[in-house]
């Protein structure tokens, strides 16, 4: 999870402080989205993950083991209830094909052979299994290449056979599964608490000058990893490509200029978010005290005199914006070319 003031980890004893109180993460639902949070006093409360990441006063507390350091975010275990009824249909075909070559039987057992089993050539009583292994890479090769593709075996050779044995149950069925079908592990294990620091001491340092390259981003890395923490070992800090994925990761692509990127996080510590949409006449429009320049003339042919309007409360009539006094502003096609129709008196007119 991700927040403005850098990246949250939530695991299962993480102690938190919401708006000066201690609370504990007892349990983690992460297929409903929420989390049950436990204070001192033995009291459960159930949130949502998003009221925790936009919670305006939480920080992070260490943990009792090790004081200063925060517990890394644990890491789920694929299991076979990632994978979908077909994926998990086509993991079972390719493993009885190793079992076929281990064993001599698709399903693992004499007990549980199948008709016609074993067949020529994977009998155990008559070949050896680096013989069976041969035979079945073989038998792979040979298999019509829609077919091979479809069950995944176009790639079975003798290595992966090798590499497959001694492996059964679950742990066969999920080695024999894609790893593109489950969702890739996120985190990086070159990625310290320290390293953290440096890469957000970098971000906050890019906000205030002109826009840098990764390569130039990294050396400052480097630099602020020299400088805090003179003892951290330099083979330890992440290679530029690893940077780049995690800052692509946790800031995006990052395209903007730099002052437009200053702007909209002020923009966001100031809690203003999203944009206003004028989509009815009559709305009610309730606008910031900005001050707009406008031009105002006295008579249709008169000079036009540079003036300030401030809108504190307007109304939409029509393609107008009509504010508290006489003025209006054309919202239309027309906002940025003065209007050619006669004026009324104290009408203003966009620049």
């Amino acid at each position: 999870m991700t927040v403005a003031r850098g990246l949250l980890q939530v695991a299962p004893g993480r102690r938190l402080a919401l708006n000066g109180i201690e609370w504990t993460v007892e349990e983690i639902h992460g297929q409903l989205g929420r989390l049950v949070l436990v204070d001192g006093g033995g009291h459960a409360e159930t949130r949502s993950f998003r009221w925790l990441i936009n919670h305006p006063d939480l920080r992070l507390l260490p943990t009792a083991e090790a004081p200063g350091r925060p517990t890394p975010a644990s890491r789920q275990p694929r299991t076979l209830a990632d994978l979908t009824e077909d994926q998990v249909e086509r993991a079972r075909l390719r493993a009885a094909h190793v079992l076929e070559t281990e064993t001599g039987f698709r399903e693992g057992h004499p007990a549980r052979a199948l008709p016609g089993e074993p067949r020529p050539g994977y009998d155990p009583h008559h070949t050896t299994l680096t013989q069976r292994r041969h035979t079945k890479a073989a038998e792979m090769k040979a298999m019509p290449h829609p077919e091979a593709v479809r069950l995944g075996l176009q790639h079975l050779s003798y290595r992966t056979l090798e590499r497959l044995s001694g492996l059964a149950g679950d742990s066969l069925l999920l080695a024999c599964a894609d790893g593109r079908w489950t969702r890739r592990r996120s985190g990086h294990r070159s990625v310290t608490e320290e390293v953290r620091e440096a890469i957000f001491a970098v971000r906050a340092e890019c906000g205030e000058r002109a826009r840098l390259s990764l390569a130039a981003r990294h050396r400052l890395m480097h630099q602020y990893m020299r400088e805090r923490f003179p003892e951290f070992p330099a083979e330890k800090i992440p290679s530029r490509w690893t940077f780049a994925d995690v800052w692509k990761e946790w800031f995006g692509p990052g395209g903007a200029r730099p002052r437009y990127g200053r702007t909209a996080q002020a923009a966001a510590e100031a809690g203003v978010s999203g944009r206003m949409v004028v989509h009815r006449p009559g709305q009610v429009l309730v606008l910031d005290s900005t001050p707009m320049p406008v031009k105002l003339r006295e008579t249709v042919f008169g000079d036009a005199v540079t003036a300030t309007l401030t809108l504190a409360c307007a109304r939409l009539v029509a393609d107008r914006v009509c504010c508290a006094g006489e003025a209006e502003i054309r919202v239309d096609g027309a906002l940025h070319q003065p209007r050619r129709c006669p004026a009324r008196h104290g009408t203003a007119l966009a620049s």
